[in-house]
């Protein structure tokens, strides 16, 4: 077996559910799961349409899927970075259709980086565990960089030594954060785009939230925005992921994108040739659909903003509570240990949200998730006022 599956932990759902096993939640509450960022909106029924017709399914089921996807695919995805972006991205050498960006994630960095005993992977603490797992089985060590509340869940990139980066041959990015629902502006990627290019190393941008955002007249900047402004328009060191999941209600399509260096991207073609993740042809059909339509984005993230807008005020009687900038969580600190407060929560009222301190690692004794919960609002708009509601009576009582 490979010696490295030993270093990897549980993931954050299995140890929550170790965490209630022994738990009988109060049953005279309805059962409301906050905990899962799993997108609950309708999907667009034009994307529906496509994979229900017939006629072009028996055309597609018939055929293997080319690993690059199609240009038409290509196309439309270079169109909705331009539009969204303002920058030109190649369709047939800056983009590779990807199974979702869980996969994309994990699988770029067995491709990126090289099994030297020395290499780092910088990565924010708290942070998605793909990440981490991405360099453990790789061989890589991880660097954490902790996202303190008071530092306003800011990662402070320009503290780390150049020793640090002269080591790290990938840093990832989740902007907006999981789970901080923090934005990265354009002076601070355009400065670690300057590291990168210094220090030779990789950026790997999720940027899978970035069309789920409070002000309508503020969407978060891109990676590859920030490159161009600075002059890269090449996109050197710079890679982008992104996903239908959120932005479209899709996450059973398992459908994204790659997007950036095309050197990078020509080495990470091969290496997908052999792993063999090619979107299959139908999903790639349904993508175009979903890529070159604005609306239904506009629509979603308006449910988003009014569910926001409408548990905030009932939660700031009990917690601190910041609007995210992005993304559709809240991290809340919690008035005593976040395992124990979530065990209570479920017990008492049947309501499931996730400990902080399973998204993040103990570095120098220190875990920043601690003493915070993420709360995500996916369920319908009444059950997730009446959640709130619940949750602050409770805490209240």
């Amino acid at each position: 077996m490979n010696p490295y599956l030993d270093r990897l932990q549980a993931y954050p759902f299995e140890r929550l559910g170790a965490l209630q096993e022994d738990i009988t939640p109060n049953p005279a509450y309805k059962p409301v799961a906050l905990s899962i960022g799993e997108p609950k909106h309708a999907p667009p029924r034009f994307v529906l349409d496509v994979l229900a017709d017939r006629a072009r399914l028996e055309i597609d089921l018939c055929a293997y899927p080319a690993t690059k996807g199609t240009l038409e695919l290509g196309e439309a995805i270079a169109g909705w970075l331009q539009r969204r972006f303002a920058v030109h991205v190649d369709p047939e050498k800056q983009i590779l259709p990807v199974a979702g960006t869980r996969e994309a994630l994990f699988s770029f960095g067995q491709a990126v980086l090289s099994g030297r005993a020395d290499a780092l992977v910088v990565l924010p603490n708290p942070f998605y565990q793909i990440y981490e797992g991405a360099a453990l089985l790789r061989g890589a060590e991880p660097y954490f960089i902790a996202a303190r509340r008071d530092q306003d869940y800011q990662c402070d990139f320009q503290a780390v030594s150049d020793d640090v980066w002269a080591r790290c041959e990938l840093l990832y990015l989740c902007s907006p954060g999981n789970p901080t629902g923090i934005n990265l502006g354009m002076e601070t990627l355009g400065w670690l785009i300057e590291q990168a290019e210094r220090f030779d190393f990789v950026i790997a941008a999720d940027e899978c939230y970035s069309e789920i955002y409070l002000d309508e007249n503020e969407p978060p900047v891109g990676l590859l925005q920030a490159a161009s402004a600075i002059g890269n328009s090449n996109f050197r060191h710079c890679v982008v992921f992104h996903s239908l999941s959120k932005r479209s209600n899709l996450p059973g399509l398992r459908s994204g994108f790659v997007a950036g260096d095309a050197d990078i991207l020509a080495s990470y073609y091969l290496y997908r040739t052999y792993e063999g993740c090619a979107l299959p042809n139908h999903v790639q059909a349904a993508s175009i659909t979903a890529w070159s339509d604005e609306a239904h984005v506009i629509e979603n993230r308006a449910i988003y903003r009014e569910k926001f807008l409408a548990v905030a005020p009932i939660l700031a009687e009990t917690f601190d509570v910041r609007l995210p900038a992005g993304g559709f969580y809240f991290w809340l600190p919690t008035p005593e240990d976040d395992q124990t407060f979530t065990q209570r929560l479920f017990a008492e009222r049947n309501i499931t949200v996730l400990p902080g301190s399973f998204l993040a690692r103990t570095v120098d004794d220190e875990n920043p998730g601690k003493n915070h919960i993420r709360v995500a609002w996916v369920a319908p708009l009444q059950d997730c006022i009446t959640a709130a509601q619940t949750i602050a009576d409770w805490l209240g009582a």
